[in-house]
């Protein structure tokens, strides 16, 4: 089948084209489709992991289905902010880029990043499961997306120095020692808040955002709960005190 694509921003500049046309197998993913464009133009591999993908203008993730004569659009993560700082928040399956996802978050004003991660445990002391094997994590990928956006709102309107910004959280079966999530800050100077906002990121992203993981191990399995406690507030996007 054929698919038309397009290609915006950054991605258009290095490419050097706005948009081609694809041939693709009868069955195919938008999984498959990146993996099309990378054997295409091997040079923006890079670009592509973090790229958003929409499928006749809507978000549509690795897994979607394409269908003949469907609009694809490749484009990086949106920016936003105060000052238009980038700002990129997703969810995805596939594996963390750390040093794409800060790069994204550099600026010529940057002078410090701060970078936290989690990762899968294989051994946990006091937990439901003592081994891990792997985690199932799950998200309301509609709702989750917009309560990160409230999360790296929250961040900002607390430390305003901040500069990029970055909530990246992994989806889908995640083997021991695997990074699960980044959560990433830039400003100028160290001093700036990026320690403090990273922290305050990772907790709200725990409280608020439904996201849920699944442990498995020699011992069976379970799922893992108690941390999802949304506030009154965090409906209309009120940072907690």
């Amino acid at each position: 089948m054929k698919v038309r694509v397009l290609y915006f921003a950054t991605l258009r500049q290095r490419l050097g084209i706005r948009e081609e046309a694809l041939e693709l197998d009868e069955v195919a993913t938008v999984a498959d489709l990146k993996a099309v464009v990378v054997r295409s133009h091997p040079h923006v591999e890079d670009s592509l992991r973090t790229a958003i993908v929409s499928v006749n203008r809507e978000f549509a993730f690795p897994e979607e289905r394409l269908h003949e004569a469907d609009e694809v659009a490749l484009f990086p993560p949106v920016s936003g902010g105060e000052g238009d700082f980038p700002t990129h928040l997703r969810l995805t399956d596939e594996a963390l880029d750390f040093n794409a996802l800060l790069s994204s978050i550099i600026l010529p004003t940057t002078g410090a990043a701060c970078v936290f991660t989690g990762m899968v445990r294989a051994r946990t002391e006091g937990g439901p499961l003592s081994e891990t094997e792997h985690l199932d994590y799950e998200a309301y990928p509609g709702m989750a997306e917009e309560k990160m956006r409230q999360v790296a709102e929250e961040m900002r309107r607390r430390w305003p120095q901040v500069e990029g910004l970055a909530i990246v959280q992994r989806v889908g079966r995640l083997e021991a020692g695997t990074p699960t999530v980044i959560v990433g800050c830039s400003a100028a100077h160290r001093d700036s808040g990026i320690f403090e906002a990273a922290r305050y990121g990772i907790d709200r992203l725990k409280e608020i955002v439904p996201i849920w993981k699944k442990e498995v191990g020699p011992g069976g399995e379970v799922w893992v709960e108690g941390e999802y406690r949304p506030l009154p507030g965090d409906r209309d996007s009120s940072p907690r005190a």
